[in-house]
C-alpha cells in the first residue's frame, strides 16, 4: 500500500503528542444515553421508521436512492412536499433541503456573501459556517462570543468606510453546540437592523427544543421575520438526516443556481426524505417529547444548584450542557470512569475546543428519567 507523506505523518506525530489525536470509535455499547443529538428520541421510534416506509410505498418511489443531483433527476416528489411543509411550519417563504447541515452551510456561505462583502461571525460558530466562509469571497471577521459591545463595534467599523453597495453578513447560532449557551438573538435581530445587516441564525441545535411545538428558538421569540435566512437541521431533534435553508423564495432561486453543495451532489433518497416528512407530521400532532424534554431541563439545573455544580457548568437552558475540566487525559480519563458507570458521556477535547477549555458534554432527551440525572450528576459530583 502507498505510504502518507512524510509531512502528514508529522502532522499525525504531533497531534498525537498532544494527547489530541481523533479515532473512530467503537460500535456504541448500550449505556443511558446522554451524549447523542436525538433530543426527542424520535430516531429510536419504530413507528415513525413505519410511517416511512408507508409514504415512500403509497408515493410508488420504492427505490434505494435518488438516482442523481436534484437538477437532473434527483428531484422526486418528496421533496417538493417536505419544502412546502417545512415553509408551512416555520412560517417561512420557501424552504430548500440539503442533505446535511454541513452543507448548507457550506453552500450558504461559500456562495451567498460577494466580493467586497462583510461576514461577522461568532467566535465560537460551527466548523461548517467557517469552512463555508472560507470558500467564499467575502471579507470576515470574528466578534467576540455573544458580545453585542464587539458586534456593535465591528458593525460600525463596516459601516463608517461609507461603502454603499458592501453587504453586511451577520451570523451567530441560536443554541451553541459546544456550550449550550444561547445568544440575545432580540438584541442581535435590533442591531442588524440598526445597521443595515443580513441577519443568518443556524436553529441546529434549537430545532425540537424550543417552540410549543420544537418549531425553534426564533419562532419561539417571535424573532423568525427578523432573519435572512435560517438553517435547520434534521440530524438532531428530529431524530433523521439533511437539513434546510429557511428564506425567501428569491434567495432559494439563488441558491438552486451558486450553491455548489446543492448543485454538484446526489439528492437524498426517497426514504430518508420520507424520514423527515415522518419526524414533522410527529411534532405537528404530539408535544410529549418536547414537554419531557424541557422538563429535563429544568430538572437537570434545579439538581446542579443541588450537588453545588452550577459554577462548573456552563449556564445553559438548552439540552446541551458543559462541565469545564482542563486538559485532554483528565477528561478523557474520567469520561471512561463515568461510562464504565454506565452513563454514555463524552469527553470533548482540545482542539474541537479551545485549550484549558475541555469538558464532559452532557446532552438531555425526552426520555431521560429523574433518576438517571441524579445518578449521573452523583457521579461528576464525586470528582469534583
Amino acid at each position: 500500500m502507498v505510504q502518507l507523506p512524510e509531512k502528514l505523518i508529522q502532522k499525525l506525530e504531533l497531534r498525537n503528542g498532544q494527547n489530541s489525536m481523533r479515532s473512530i470509535p467503537s460500535p456504541y455499547e448500550k449505556r443511558v444515553d446522554f451524549s447523542s443529538n436525538d433530543y426527542l428520541g424520535l430516531a429510536q421510534k419504530s413507528t415513525l421508521f413505519d410511517m416511512a416506509s408507508k409514504i415512500v410505498k403509497q408515493t410508488g418511489h420504492i427505490v434505494n436512492g435518488a438516482t442523481g443531483s436534484r437538477l437532473i433527476t434527483g428531484n422526486h416528489s418528496l421533496y417538493n412536499e417536505l419544502e412546502e411543509m417545512l415553509a408551512k411550519f416555520h412560517r417561512t417563504e420557501d424552504a430548500l433541503v440539503f442533505n446535511s447541515g454541513y452543507d448548507a452551510n457550506l453552500g450558504f456561505f461559500s456562495s451567498v456573501p460577494q466580493r467586497g462583502d462583510v461576514v461577522l461571525y461568532d467566535e465560537y460558530i460551527h466548523a461548517s459556517i467557517r469552512d463555508g466562509i472560507q470558500m467564499g469571497n467575502a471579507k470576515s471577521y470574528k466578534y467576540k462570543h455573544n458580545n453585542l459591545k464587539d458586534l456593535v463595534h465591528k458593525c460600525e467599523v463596516e459601516r463608517n468606510k461609507n461603502l454603499a453597495d458592501v453587504e453586511i453578513y451577520v451570523v451567530t447560532e441560536s443554541v451553541f453546540s459546544m456550550d449550550g449557551d444561547v445568544p440575545d438573538l432580540s438584541a442581535f435581530a435590533k442591531i442588524c437592523k440598526d445597521y443595515n445587516c443580513r441577519f443568518i441564525v443556524d436553529e441546529a441545535h434549537a430545532l425540537g427544543v424550543f417552540g410549543k411545538q420544537g418549531e425553534g428558538l426564533l419562532q419561539e421569540l417571535n424573532l423568525h421575520e427578523e432573519v435572512f435566512a435560517r438553517i435547520v437541521t434534521f440530524g438532531k431533534g428530529m431524530g433523521c438526516h439533511g437539513a434546510a435553508i429557511l428564506s425567501s423564495t428569491s434567495l432559494k432561486s439563488y441558491l438552486v443556481n451558486f450553491a455548489r453543495s446543492f448543485i454538484y451532489t446526489t439528492g437524498l433518497s426517497p426514504h430518508a426524505v420520507a424520514s423527515v416528512l415522518s419526524a414533522y407530521d410527529h411534532l405537528q400532532n404530539r408535544v410529549d417529547e418536547v414537554v419531557a424534554l424541557k422538563h429535563n431541563i429544568t430538572y437537570f439545573n434545579q439538581k446542579l444548584e443541588n450537588f453545588n455544580l452550577n459554577s462548573k457548568f456552563i449556564p445553559s437552558n438548552s439540552a446541551i450542557h458543559c462541565c469545564i475540566i482542563s486538559g485532554n487525559d483528565k477528561i478523557r480519563d474520567i469520561a471512561k470512569v463515568i461510562q464504565e458507570k454506565g452513563y454514555d458521556v463524552r469527553p470533548i477535547q482540545s482542539p474541537t475546543v479551545p485549550e484549558g477549555r475541555e469538558r464532559l458534554r452532557v446532552c438531555l432527551h425526552s426520555f431521560n428519567t429523574e433518576k438517571e440525572i441524579d445518578n449521573l450528576l452523583k457521579v461528576i459530583a464525586d470528582f469534583m
